[in-house]
């Protein structure tokens, strides 16, 4: 990773580090809580892998509208901060309400609210973040921002594995502590996020109808081969019950979940650092093509080593996609029109979750967790096949 007195960093905005501060304590808060949940479910709640799926798809989806709703309107009104306060505020809130639940239907119930603050804060973020960095450095700022959002993951399941083993808690204190890191959070928001300056674009906000118009070719067709792969890309959750199927325990979960994102964390960094250089699609193709043979071993692989192997592996796909992929979609779409291009790229995301979990669930229910890997193998090489279509554009473009 390149050191603190690396040029680059210090010229990123102050913007783009305050809002990686707050994705960390974001993450600090959720991954005491999520990786978790399937435990929860199963061994508290007594659910399935099928209501772990309508739970995660349902929650994804409902994301997804308002990502959209959120990315059109900060366009319109051109401030951005508000849907971010607004969005990190409401899920901090009833995420810890979780460890109250009585039935899978209650968790269901908050995971909805959780996601409508999600679906508020994700696209004016993005479009925040885009709008305040040079487009030479927005692989760079997208994945500093990741990173840190990841490195909030690795603390969550550490502290919730030390509050279950030695502090002796029970799940549900562990979920309600999950809020002191949420409202320090919303504190730096207050504090620290600046708007960016005003700017006049030659095209103006519109409604989604006349948005939409003024978004070429490429960039629906990167839509279509990311709502391809979204189907075949199932919530984390049943990752995280194909480790419990291993022989994992509860507080080794979360251990492991947090080691798996100081994996990811440093790839995020490296992968956003990489693509201005290289190119968007090269890399996306890169981290499609991991995915797939992950999922493929997730399938084919039985022994607890080479489960916790092809687990860590799978790291390497978010590294080679996340940060990219939002410094893609901002440069395929007009200046002003970014927090709709984000809005529609995150809403297609969160709108093949809700079939790609429930169906996902339902083949690892009725032809076993081999099948369904399988599955989301074989979705993950024909969305890169249609992602070869698309012709990449330079980082400065």
């Amino acid at each position: 990773m390149t050191g603190s007195h690396d040029p680059a960093i210090r010229r990123l905005p102050a913007t783009v580090l305050v809002l990686g501060a707050v994705s960390f304590l974001t993450d600090l808060s959720s991954e005491m809580i999520y990786p978790l949940l399937p435990v929860f479910l199963a061994t508290v709640l007594a659910a399935g892998p099928v209501a772990l799926g309508w739970i995660e798809g349902v929650a994804e989806s409902t994301a997804a509208f308002v990502k959209l709703a959120a990315g059109l309107r900060s366009d319109r009104v051109r401030r951005r901060k508000p849907l971010i306060l607004g969005g990190y505020a409401l899920a901090g809130l009833v995420r810890p309400l979780i460890g109250l639940a009585t039935s899978w239907l209650a968790v269901l119930g908050l995971r909805f609210a959780d996601r409508i603050g999600k679906g508020l804060r994700t696209a004016p973020r993005d479009a925040l973040i885009a709008d305040v960095t040079e487009p030479e450095q927005r692989g760079h700022a997208f994945g500093v921002q990741r990173t840190l959002d990841h490195a909030g993951a690795v603390a969550g399941p550490l502290v919730a594995a030390a509050l279950l083993t030695w502090a002796g808690l029970g799940l549900r204190a562990v979920f309600l502590l999950a809020a002191v890191p949420a409202a320090l959070m919303v504190v730096v928001i207050v504090l620290g996020v600046r708007e960016a300056p005003a700017a006049t674009h030659e095209h103006p906000a519109l409604r989604l109808r006349g948005a939409w118009s003024q978004l070429d070719g490429r960039f629906r067709l990167f839509l279509a081969a990311m709502l391809v792969f979204t189907l075949g890309n199932s919530t984390d959750a049943f990752i995280l019950l194909r480790l419990q199927g291993a022989g994992v325990s509860a507080a080794g979960i979360a251990v492991m979940w947090a080691a798996f994102h100081v994996v990811k964390m440093v790839a995020t960094y490296l992968g956003g650092r990489l693509s201005d250089r290289l190119g968007r699609r090269p890399m996306v193709l890169a981290g499609w093509a991991v995915y797939a043979a992950v999922y493929l071993a997730f399938a084919l692989v039985d022994s607890p080593r080479a489960v916790l192997v092809t687990f860590f592996c799978y790291g390497v796909y978010y590294g080679l996609t996340e940060p990219v992929e939002r410094a893609w979609v901002s440069e395929l779409a007009p200046a002003g029109l970014r927090g709709t291009a984000l809005g529609l790229y995150h809403g297609v995301v969160g709108l093949g979750a809700l079939p790609a979990s429930v169906l996902f669930g339902l083949v690892w229910q009725r032809l076993g967790s081999g099948a369904a890997f399988a599955l989301g193998a074989s979705l993950a090489a024909v969305a890169a096949a249609l992602l070869l279509g698309v012709r990449s554009r330079s980082a400065a473009a």
